[in-house]
């Protein structure tokens, strides 16, 4: 009898005491998805990266807002957001309890402003992101004026860069490739049926 009670004090509790304790979860437990809405730039990588479609990102033009949404009731935990999130912006913490009495509270929401482009003046970009990328570059040593002519560019939307940067008719020189014969450029040739 004595060592049945001596082998059962060495092997210690077996069980824990969850309810009425704390439970500790392993390094590398997979909870609820936190967002961090001061580092969050809106990109949209973990919308794209999300296979539960969990998280929603939404633009609201006239307002010139983009909302960014969880549905925890959707989330499979596989941690995907946080692997592609630039700046760290989503991780997955160590909560497990997400019992609720509300519908709502299953839901995490965040806003962010929307940039518009310096010449048309049609929202295009989140601000956030802009300022992330113009700081990226900073970070690379660009000198002043490139640093400017590039926020230039970064603040302007893809179809008015697109206009800036084509040639216009007179100064095309698809000429230049084709042979060198008066007669065929001054008059058309006639077809022979």
């Amino acid at each position: 009898m004595f060592k049945l009670i001596k082998t059962v004090l060495k092997t210690g509790d077996q069980t824990v005491k969850y309810p009425f304790a704390p439970l500790e979860v392993a390094k590398d437990f997979r909870g609820k998805p936190e967002l961090i809405a001061s580092q969050c730039i809106s990109c949209g990588a973990c919308a794209r990266a999300c296979p539960a479609n969990a998280i929603v990102i939404e633009n609201d033009i006239p307002a010139l807002v983009r909302q960014w949404e969880l549905s925890i009731a959707r989330c499979i935990y596989c941690g995907r957001c946080e692997e592609v999130c630039p700046t760290r912006a989503i991780r997955l913490s160590e909560s497990f309890e997400l019992a609720v009495t509300n519908k709502r509270d299953l839901y995490e929401v965040a806003k962010s402003d929307i940039a518009c482009c310096l010449q048309c003046e049609k929202p295009f970009v989140p601000q956030k992101l802009l300022d992330y990328t113009i700081g990226l570059l900073k970070q690379t040593g660009m000198k002043a004026e490139q640093l400017e002519h590039s926020r230039e560019q970064i603040k302007t939307c893809p179809e008015c860069r697109r206009k800036d940067n084509m040639l216009d008719a007179a100064n095309v020189a698809c000429s230049a490739f084709l042979p060198k014969s008066e007669s065929s450029l001054s008059e058309p040739k006639e077809e022979v049926l």
